[in-house]
């Protein structure tokens, strides 16, 4: 099975983008130039006009992430279809699909008609798809695009009837692929039990739109730290996802396919998934074992560097932080405290706060920051609790590591893709 596509015209094509005021951070000097114009320019954070707070992205730590993913993934003999919820931005998957990418992940309809804007040709909706309006715009699609690979996730027998009633009012010319979502009690979505999911592949193949494709889960609902409970819980659950796929395989539903998809897997516990879904099955039970991590792309400076397979001895070099915060100290008003100019509206707090490791002085030297910590955000305010002897000043800047790259992504349309300060890049999100 190759690799999806993606339009590399209209990816091109962002690079053509005029920048002005919508865009918050970069210099005034930009307005009216194309981003592929600006890319070019080789401009310095803190000498050529940028005002913070700004969000930037590393460029070798980016590559590196691509790279370790696409390999160890190879490696292991699992595909990869990154959910690109984490950034929505069709540079990076061109980039993700470029190195072998299976597909792309979407969680709602929005996204996918985002990532159909740009012709990604092969996308997994890790959702129930239900709404009327988003299944006829879905079977239109499909007619228009007999390359279009597609699946979504089915839990229920009421959903598959939503389903049917929605398609067979907009007949389309080809059944719908959707998987039986496996959950486990206390997780998010998914059947609770085997029988149930059982119920729902029946309901499925009773359906003329439908078209049962193979199984999903998530296991990430399920677990939250590297703690040996934990570890032990994501096995359990990956094993139950196996075994009803050999249950469905074993009652005929997926008689006659070529491929079986398998799929599970966010940028914690990928490890523990690929053992479970990569295989030895059955030689005539085809099954495309498919990752579904995102948030590998940048990693992090929280939540996933404590929680990471690479972190946790998993093999390959680690990932590495491509995300950095710059804010400017704005006020100083009693020894221990400092207020920068970053918030809640630019950076990530869901999964842990800011976390201060950089110092860059009015001379413009850069140096480790200790003993000191981000205690609160407000909407565009960063609490910065200070070691009495600390030597932030008023006007310095502060560098900062996010954590859940997720929740930041969503706050900058464009981000500067950087070699040290220099821009090398620009990448444009679509939320």
């Amino acid at each position: 099975m190759q690799p999806s596509s993606i339009d590399r015209d209209a990816v091109a094509g962002i690079r053509t983008e005029r920048i002005d005021w919508r865009f918050k951070g970069l210099p005034a000097t930009t307005f009216g130039a194309t981003l592929g114009e600006v890319a070019e320019r080789g401009l310095d954070l803190f000498a050529d006009g940028f005002v913070g707070p700004l969000v930037v992205l590393d460029s070798a730590a980016l590559e590196h992430n691509l790279a370790t993913m696409a390999r160890w993934c190879a490696q292991r003999g699992v595909r990869l279809a990154p959910h690109g919820k984490t950034t929505m931005a069709p540079q990076l998957f061109q980039r993700q699909l470029d190195l072998g990418a299976w597909g792309m992940t979407a969680a709602n309809a929005s996204q996918l008609r985002v990532y159909r804007a740009f012709g990604v040709a092969r996308v997994l909706l890790a959702n129930q798809l239900l709404d009327p309006a988003a299944l006829r715009w879905l079977a239109a699609e499909l007619d228009a695009d007999p390359g279009f690979a597609f699946s979504s996730w089915v839990d229920s027998v009421r959903g598959v009837e939503l389903m049917t009633e929605a398609l067979r009012a907009a007949a389309p010319s080809r059944p719908v692929d959707v998987l039986v979502e496996l959950g486990a009690p206390g997780g998010r979505t998914g059947a609770r039990d085997r029988a149930t999911a059982v119920a729902v592949a029946e309901a499925v193949a009773a359906s003329p739109v439908l078209r049962l494709a193979g199984v999903a889960g998530y296991e990430g609902a399920l677990a939250h730290d590297a703690s040996t409970g934990a570890l032990s819980t994501v096995d359990l659950y990956v094993s139950d996802l196996r075994a009803l796929t050999l249950t469905l395989a074993d009652s005929g539903h997926f008689d006659g396919l070529t491929e079986v998809i398998v799929t599970a897997g966010g940028s914690a516990y990928f490890d523990q998934v690929a053992a479970a879904i990569a295989g030895p099955w059955p030689e005539s039970l085809p099954v495309v074992p498919v990752l579904r991590s995102g948030a590998y792309v940048t990693h992090d400076d929280g939540f996933y560097r404590g929680i990471s397979p690479f972190g946790r001895g998993a093999g390959d070099a680690p990932f590495r932080p491509a995300l950095r915060a710059w804010a400017q100290v704005t006020s100083r008003p009693q020894p221990d405290l400092a207020l920068l100019t970053i918030g809640k509206r630019d950076a990530s707090f869901d999964e842990g706060l800011p976390e201060p490791q950089l110092l860059r002085g009015k001379d413009g030297t850069v140096s480790p920051l200790t003993d000191c910590r981000v205690t609160a955000l407000n909407d565009q305010h960063a609490f910065l609790a200070l070691d009495r002897a600390n030597a932030v000043e008023v006007g310095d800047w502060i560098g900062l590591g996010l954590s859940h790259p997720c929740t930041v992504f969503d706050k900058w349309q464009l981000l500067p893709v950087v070699d040290g300060t220099v821009v090398v890049d620009l990448v444009r999100t679509y939320f």
